[in-house]
């Protein structure tokens, strides 16, 4: 059974190796880098501040891997990911009998850090209450298990990460200053994947790579120009996540070792074969005017072919007429169709041998 994400994580310098998925060589990863490595010498808290899938958990690792704790443990806890209630007992554990259902002792993440390095991801979401404690650990080295009085001393370091503002958020009164002074002794900001656009090809690269092995081939994948154009100019809201289940969905659905960008889909939901909402009730006919009705021919010509032969023809008619007026640029002709980008690939793909030729 895979490893939850709250499970007491501990890495330690004998055991493990650190996280190696760290590549860039653009500009704003290189200070970025240059920023986490001055500040891991120094036994201080640190704030993390980025989007979704940046890379916070992997900067975090680095922070510890490059300090004097690196052969103590490094433990991680989502906050986002558990309630309220149960975020103050995975924190600093709890005694037998301290709650329903607290069976036996538990030993906190606090504990489990004692030493080395704890990380808190989303540590925006944590309760006012239970920031009171963190403050008094953060200041006095201690604190009381859940249901306990007897006081733990520890030694931690904490990096917390967050895609929020914590200054609007202790503005609102969700989170306490005091602790915020404590905890931005240093804030380091994550550069999103969109300020990055010279790691784009690097990272997709790597990520086919590993997907490849993953999957046996005994051939190096090879992403084509047109692919990494795609991949070049989109704005990648998901940061590097995003960019890494792209670039594995692509390998392990194309067909040889040739990436190309019929393979790129940005969004798996997103289909021209998707099923739409059910149609309304067709309307009752209104009573005859007189007006002309259309000839019998028009009906009998239509009839010549399937109706999925007609749908089709037309299909393929607004395609090319699309590309020409978009001077071949998919992006702009699947706006000109009113389609998103991934719709329009759907069929570019199912009619690419019929399409005319880029003039």
């Amino acid at each position: 059974m895979a490893e939850s994400r709250n499970a007491p994580v501990r890495h330690n310098g004998g055991s493990q190796e650190p996280p190696t998925e760290g590549l860039g060589r653009s500009e704003a990863y290189l200070e970025f880098q240059k920023q986490i490595s001055r500040v891991a010498r120094v036994n201080r808290p640190v704030l993390l501040v980025g989007e979704r899938g940046s890379g916070k958990e992997l900067a975090a690792a680095r922070v510890h891997f490059l300090s004097k704790r690196w052969e103590e443990p490094l433990v991680s806890l989502n906050c986002s990911a558990l309630s309220p209630t149960l975020i103050e007992s995975e924190l600093f554990g709890h005694e037998a009998g301290a709650f329903t259902g607290a069976a036996q002792r538990r030993t906190g993440r606090f504990e489990a850090a004692n030493g080395g390095t704890l990380f808190l991801d989303e540590i925006g979401n944590i309760p006012v209450e239970t920031q009171e404690k963190i403050l008094r650990v953060v200041e006095y080295g201690g604190f009381e298990r859940v249901g306990s009085s007897q006081a733990i001393r520890v030694d931690v370091r904490i990096v917390g990460a967050t895609n929020s503002d914590l200054r609007d958020l202790a503005a609102e009164g969700r989170f306490m200053r005091d602790l915020l002074d404590r905890l931005s002794f240093e804030v380091i900001f994550v550069p999103p994947l969109r300020e990055r656009r010279e790691d784009i090809m690097l990272l997709a690269n790597h990520f086919a790579l590993r997907m490849a092995h993953e999957l046996g081939w005994s051939d190096l994948p090879v992403i084509t120009e047109d692919a990494a154009r795609l991949l070049e100019e989109y704005p990648w809201p998901g940061n590097v996540r995003e960019l890494k289940n792209v670039i594995e969905r692509a390998v392990y659905r194309s067909d040889d070792a040739i990436i190309a960008d019929t393979e790129i889909v940005f969004d798996p939901f997103d289909s021209p074969y998707r099923a739409e909402p059910a149609a309304r009730e067709p309307v009752a006919p209104k009573p005859s005017t007189g007006e002309a009705k259309p000839s019998g021919s028009a009906v009998e010509e239509s009839l010549d072919v399937t109706f999925e032969q007609a749908v089709q023809a037309v299909e393929l008619r607004m395609l090319n007429h699309a590309l020409k007026r978009a001077r071949y640029n998919q992006h702009r002709a699947s706006e000109l169709l009113g389609l998103t980008y991934n719709q329009f690939r759907g069929l570019y793909r199912k009619y690419r041998d019929q399409l005319q030729p880029e003039q």
